[in-house]
């Protein structure tokens, strides 16, 4: 995979909250990549962070239980699709993990949304 963005505070990198998976089409910035781990005797899965995609694949492939990685971003603005086709900008600062792949061309521009929308020819 192609050089992927690396955590935009690397201090702060396993200090966020546990999220839920979302959509929200972009994102603002990336806060982390975490592997999440099953442990193979049962009890609670726990993750583990890092700054770069390339420190979470690599703990990956060496860790028994372990998940592709996935990247926790921050979104300041997205888009809300509660039904299909049906799509809502939404404001305000919101934590969402993400499957790796869905950060190729999803980096916020001011414009994004809009033309988003336009080109799908919904406003709300």
């Amino acid at each position: 995979m192609k050089l992927l963005p690396r955590a935009s505070d690397p201090s702060q990198v396993g200090h966020f909250p546990v999220t839920h998976s979302g959509g929200g089409y972009f994102f603002d910035e990336v806060l982390e990549y975490r592997v999440w781990v099953h442990h193979p005797r049962g009890g609670d899965d726990s993750y583990f962070s890092f700054a770069s995609y390339e420190e979470a694949l690599a703990f990956a492939a060496d860790k028994p239980g372990a998940e592709e990685p996935l990247v926790l971003v921050l979104q300041n603005e997205w888009v809300d699709a509660p039904l299909p086709g049906e799509f809502i900008h939404k404001n305000g600062e919101r934590l969402t993990e993400w499957r790796v792949e869905w950060l190729k061309g999803s980096k916020r521009a001011p414009d994004s949304i809009d033309r988003f929308l336009r080109e799908r020819g919904t406003h709300r």
